[in-house]
């Protein structure tokens, strides 16, 4: 048993920067609209499930990372709460391509890209427009500058 108890104890220690990679991955703080919800208050369920930009509902809100989050039905309410890591927008929800520029910025909730299975959000359609140039490149350099902009919030 004492052997089996040092196992697990292992295997936590060489799993634990992962997990705290993939937590860092979406490490807020996020950004909220002057209402104080995430997202200008679209639901971030929405742009996976339905493939569109669409209004959030105050009464199905949720708390998460400080911020509040709006969605448009129950369920979508609840499939965030149970994986909101899967959901929540890149780089604290600020544009995507203003963080690969090294700075933050807000966002129209029309102009977003979902890429490898992750939500990027621009600050307006023709920010967009730019951001699909170069996706790949845009992402590497946000990705390289997104810590230090994230400290700085």
């Amino acid at each position: 048993m004492r052997e089996f108890s040092r196992l697990v104890m292992l295997g936590l220690l060489i799993c634990l920067p992962y997990v705290q990679a993939n937590a860092n991955d979406h490490a807020g703080p996020y950004r909220s609209s002057f209402l104080g919800t995430a997202a200008e208050g679209y639901d971030v369920v929405a742009y996976f499930t339905l493939g569109k930009a669409v209004e959030g509902k105050s009464e199905f809100s949720h708390e998460w990372q400080d911020v509040t989050w709006h969605f448009s039905s129950a369920e979508h309410r609840d499939q965030f709460a149970a994986d909101p890591l899967a959901y929540a927008p890149k780089y604290g929800g600020y544009c995507a391509y203003a963080v690969s520029q090294g700075y933050t910025a807000g966002i129209d909730p029309l102009a977003w890209t979902i890429v490898d299975g992750k939500l990027y959000l621009n600050y307006s359609k023709s920010v967009q427009s730019t951001w699909a140039k170069d996706i790949s490149g845009y992402i590497a350099s946000a990705e390289q500058k997104w810590p230090q902009i994230r400290s700085g919030l």
